[in-house]
């Protein structure tokens, strides 16, 4: 063996654990025993509708924080699968309803929303910035008054109503219990998915593209096609949210997928952060956490004034959200009053 293998450094690999990370491990076991803690309310209004609208903000974040793309269609995305879960599944409305069993139907929800969201963004990618917002929140406002206008497809504005959360298993999924835990997979795998998925050889030209779209396009990236690739795959998230919503809501309406729920969408993402897939589940349980309590204490009519006060408030303290108020704060080796230095010198 040469001396120069000796005197070259070695590097551990890391264990899984490692990699993980603590906050992760916390986190995950908290979510696995929230159960045992909560009461049924807690477990469904407040984690399980958390966990879908944060999915439903992933997917913007997919967008947004990895391909420069703001979308105000994802609500939009998630009520095409909701739709698809009522017509061709069961409903109380007498109108379609062809009773195909789930799992037929929610596949075939996830796909169509997929279908519409790469359509989409077909359309939007040939636009940047604000034409990109603008153009999505007209494809959210056209889909909304369709839906509100439509009797024959849609059943107009009462929409579909009855619709049950399957029966398998020997489990009922509409329980408090296997509820949480469903929406609980199914966030997790859409997490993991975005976050390991951006470390991949498309999440990086994806990010490449975002940054510099004249350059990838010179050196041969086709970027329209990869740009409406991300749009599938976040149609893929908001779809499956899309269904999980349509089983917790028991309905489907043109109020679900209107100009308000868009926004709401974008606050939440917003709120949270569009730098990591976290970001979005810490915006969602904000804002349900909102929504659910502080609406008893302002009343309905204040309470859209109050979500913008603290929409403003984290704008202007932390613009990336409570993601970047945690990076400013957590403890970090650069930061002399909570760790010595590198070399050990301390302060």
């Amino acid at each position: 063996m040469t001396l120069a293998s000796f005197n070259q450094p070695q590097i551990a690999r890391k264990g899984w654990l490692e990699r993980l990370g603590i906050g992760h491990i916390l986190l995950g076991l908290f979510l696995i025993i929230y159960p045992l803690i909560a009461s049924d309310f807690f477990l469904t209004t407040i984690g399980g509708y958390s966990m879908i609208m944060g999915m439903i903000a992933l997917s913007l974040m997919l967008l947004a924080g990895y391909g420069g793309m703001v979308s105000l269609a994802q609500i939009t995305i998630a009520g095409i699968a909701a739709y698809v879960v009522a017509i061709f599944g069961e409903n109380n409305s007498n109108i379609h309803g062809f009773g195909w069993p789930w799992w037929i139907v929610a596949p075939l929800a996830i796909f169509f929303a997929s279908l519409f969201s790469a359509i989409f963004g077909w359309i939007a990618v040939r636009t940047e910035g604000i034409y990109t917002i603008m153009i999505t929140l007209a494809i959210a406002t056209a889909s909304f008054y369709f839906a509100q206008q439509n009797y024959t497809l849609f059943n107009g504005f009462p929409g579909y109503s009855g619709l049950r959360a399957p029966e398998a298993f020997g489990l009922y999924w509409r329980e408090p219990v296997p509820f949480y835990y469903l929406c609980l997979a199914f966030a997790v795998l859409a997490y993991v998915a975005v976050l390991y998925g951006s470390r991949s050889t498309f999440g990086l030209t994806l990010q490449a593209i975002r940054d510099n779209p004249r350059r990838m396009r010179a050196i041969g990236y086709d970027v329209t096609a990869h740009k409406v690739f991300a749009w599938f795959l976040a149609g893929l998230i908001a779809g499956t949210a899309g269904v999980l919503l349509a089983w917790f809501n028991g309905r489907i309406s043109p109020g679900t997928i209107g100009v308000g729920p868009a926004i709401n969408i974008l606050i939440i993402a917003i709120i949270g952060g569009l730098r990591h897939p976290i970001g979005p589940f810490l915006g969602a349980v904000v804002v349900v956490l909102m929504q659910t309590f502080a609406i008893d204490i302002v009343g309905a009519e204040r309470f859209n004034t109050l979500i913008g006060l603290f929409f403003l408030v984290i704008v202007f303290v932390s613009p990336d959200g409570i993601l970047g108020l945690w990076e400013r704060f957590k403890p970090s080796p650069d930061r002399d009053s909570w760790h010595s230095r590198p070399d050990g010198t301390g302060v």
